[in-house]
C-alpha cells in the first residue's frame, strides 16, 4: 500500500519548481505513533515559497523533506502505548512536513483531537491560532484599543478582525476590492479601508488622529509605512509577514531609520511567527474552540475548489495572486 505526498527536493523560486510528488510505502505505526488518512490541508502560500527558497531562518531544511503544515483527517492505525486516541478518530496536524500528504505517520504529540472532520476546526486549530496569537500575545490588544488590520480578507486577516472585535476593539480593516472591503465590513469592522480606491496613509492620518494602538501587517510596503506612520503612544506594530517583498527585488529606501518613528511614541516593532510560540499553542486553540462552539467565530473559506495533491501547486498559486478571500483549503479525498 501506498500514499502520495509533495516533497521539496531542491531549493527554487517558487513551490511548484522546489518540490515533487512522490510516492510512499505505507507502514504500520511504531509505539506511540499514529497513522492518519488526510482528509483536506490548508494552504499557507507565503510560508511555502519562503520554504522553497530556504528563506526561513528558524526552520533548519534537510533535502528531501515533506511539506505543508496542517491537515485534518482521520486515525487508521493506532501504534502501541498509544492511550489518548482511537480508530477512527479525527485529528489534525499543525506540524511542519504533515500538510501536503494523504497519509501522515507521527508520533502523537504531533496530533491534536478535534469534534469532526468539518475544515473549520481545522482553520481554527491552524490559523485561527495564529490570529489569536498575534492580536492577544503579541499585540498585546485590550479593549477599547484601536487595531488595524492588513489583507483583512484573508485567511488570517478575517478571523484576527473578529477576535479584535469580540475582544471589544475599535478595528480598522484594510483589504482590496470592493467584493472584499463588503465581506469585511460584514464581519463588524468598524472602518474599511479599500487601498485601491483610497490612500491608507490619508485615512489614517485624517480619521486617527490619535493613532493605532495594535497594528497587524503581513503585506508590507506602502502599508507597512502607512501603520508604521500613523502608530500611536505606545502602540505596537505587529510583523506578520512581508507579502508585497515576495515576489519583487528589495525596495531600497531612503528616509529616516525606524528609531525616529517610534522612539518619542515608544510605541515597537514586533514580530510575530507562530512556530515560535509554541507553548501557548493548547490554551489558544481551547478558546478558539470554545467561541466556535457559543457561535461567536465563523471561518470562511475561498469559494475556489481544489482537489488531490495536484491542486495544493495551484492552490498556493491562487493564494499568492492576492485574489483569495477566506481560508485556502485543498480536498484530499480526491485524486
Amino acid at each position: 500500500m501506498t500514499a502520495r505526498a509533495i516533497q521539496l527536493t531542491r531549493f527554487a523560486g517558487s513551490f511548484r519548481d522546489a518540490t515533487e510528488i512522490v510516492e510512499l510505502p505505507v507502514r504500520s505505526p511504531a509505539a506511540g505513533e499514529l497513522a492518519v488518512r488526510n482528509l483536506w490541508c490548508g494552504v499557507n502560500g507565503i510560508f511555502d515559497t519562503q520554504i522553497a527558497r530556504n528563506a526561513v531562518d528558524y526552520v533548519r531544511i534537510g533535502l528531501p523533506s515533506f511539506t505543508g503544515v496542517e491537515a485534518i483527517g482521520q486515525i487508521e492505525a493506532v501504534g502501541p502505548g498509544v492511550e489518548d486516541f482511537q480508530l477512527g478518530d479525527t485529528v489534525a496536524t499543525v506540524r511542519f512536513g504533515g500538510g501536503y500528504r494523504e497519509a501522515n505517520i507521527a508520533p502523537q504529540a504531533q496530533f491534536v483531537a478535534v469534534p469532526s472532520s468539518d475544515p473549520e476546526w481545522l482553520a481554527l486549530a491552524s490559523t485561527g491560532v495564529s490570529a489569536l496569537l498575534a492580536l492577544e500575545q503579541v499585540g498585546e490588544a485590550k479593549p477599547g484599543e484601536t487595531v488595524a488590520v492588513s489583507a483583512a480578507a484573508g485567511g488570517l486577516g478575517h478571523l484576527i478582525v473578529q477576535l479584535a472585535k469580540l475582544r471589544g476593539c475599535r478595528v480598522v480593516a484594510v483589504c482590496g476590492g470592493p467584493h472584499k472591503a463588503a465581506f469585511v465590513r460584514g464581519l463588524g469592522a468598524d472602518r474599511v479601508i479599500d487601498y485601491r480606491s483610497e490612500s491608507v496613509a490619508a485615512v489614517l492620518a485624517d480619521e486617527f488622529p490619535d493613532g493605532l494602538d495594535v497594528a497587524i501587517d503581513t503585506v508590507g510596503g506602502a502599508i507597512f509605512d502607512a501603520f508604521l506612520d500613523n502608530i500611536a503612544v505606545h502602540g505596537r506594530l505587529v510583523v506578520g509577514g512581508a507579502a508585497m517583498d515576495l515576489e519583487s527585488s528589495p525596495e531600497i529606501v531612503s528616509a529616516p531609520r525606524i528609531v525616529h518613528k517610534i522612539y518619542y511614541k515608544a510605541a515597537s516593532v514586533r514580530g510575530f511567527m507562530n512556530g515560535l510560540l509554541t507553548p501557548h499553542w493548547p490554551k489558544a486553540r481551547a478558546t478558539l474552540f470554545a467561541l466556535k462552539d457559543a457561535g461567536k467565530i465563523k471561518v470562511t473559506f475561498d469559494s475556489s475548489d481544489f482537489k488531490g495533491l495536484t491542486g495544493v501547486y495551484d492552490a498556493v498559486e491562487w493564494l499568492l495572486s492576492g485574489q483569495s478571500t477566506g481560508k485556502v483549503l485543498v480536498d484530499l479525498q480526491t485524486h
